[in-house]
């Protein structure tokens, strides 16, 4: 399942923005709203105590690492991490900076789901939304469907085979700590920008805060 969940995630979002062409975004929002609350949840309850644990004095460090990693990889993505994307213009060729940069951004997000393999739910739920406002963009961009369905289909392989990579390869099991800790900093900065972003003019919504506190309860108790 570690391996299966984010596949099929992005692979569910890809099929709904190709045949159901979803127009409701409120409903997007709230489901962006409610991954990211959830994935921040189990970040900040799984992730970091057990990085914390090694006694490492630098993971804060790597956690701020983690997080200035992620702000570069936005400048050539424009955000799509997180459901941010731009401009209806035609596309003839797959766009290349963000396809690189999202592919990096899920490669590395697969690393700790070998050993916290309830990460695998959270990313999974993460990338959902992503897909399909992803798949919705290129569609409205005119971008060849067999083009379309290498990036998604690239792009869903990435989580796992970062997952694979860990544990398949134990040398990077030596730096485990550190790498988790660059990949929690990358999960602050994601999530925590969904949450405020689902927000329009930062409106109290009791909808959208319900999404929130339900992602906070479901990663306790996972």
């Amino acid at each position: 399942m570690n391996y299966l969940l984010p596949l099929l995630s992005v692979l569910l979002g890809y099929t709904i923005a190709l045949f159901l062409k979803p127009k409701n975004k409120t409903n997007l929002k709230l489901l962006l709203a409610f991954s990211g609350s959830f994935l921040l949840s189990l970040t900040v309850i799984h992730l970091l105590p057990d990085v914390y644990e090694s006694h490492n004095k630098n993971i804060g460090i790597f956690i701020m690492l983690g997080i200035l990693f992620q702000i570069i990889l936005e400048f050539f993505s424009k955000g799509a991490e997180h459901g941010h994307v731009h401009g209806h213009q035609d596309m003839e060729h797959i766009p290349w900076l963000l396809f690189f940069s999202l592919c990096i951004h899920a490669f590395l997000e697969g690393f700790p789901v070998s050993h916290h393999h309830n990460l695998a739910i959270g990313i999974a739920i993460h990338h959902l939304p992503i897909a399909i406002i992803l798949t919705t963009f290129f569609l409205n961009s005119h971008l060849n469907k067999k083009a379309i369905f290498f990036f998604m289909m690239t792009f869903a392989l990435m989580t796992p085979m970062g997952t694979l990579l860990s544990d398949y390869m134990p040398i990077l099991n030596d730096y485990y700590t550190e790498i988790t800790a660059v990949v929690i900093g990358i999960l602050f900065h994601i999530s925590s920008t969904i949450i405020f972003e689902s927000s329009e003019g930062h409106k109290f919504n009791i909808a959208k805060v319900s999404m929130i506190i339900l992602g906070i309860a479901l990663a306790y108790f996972l």
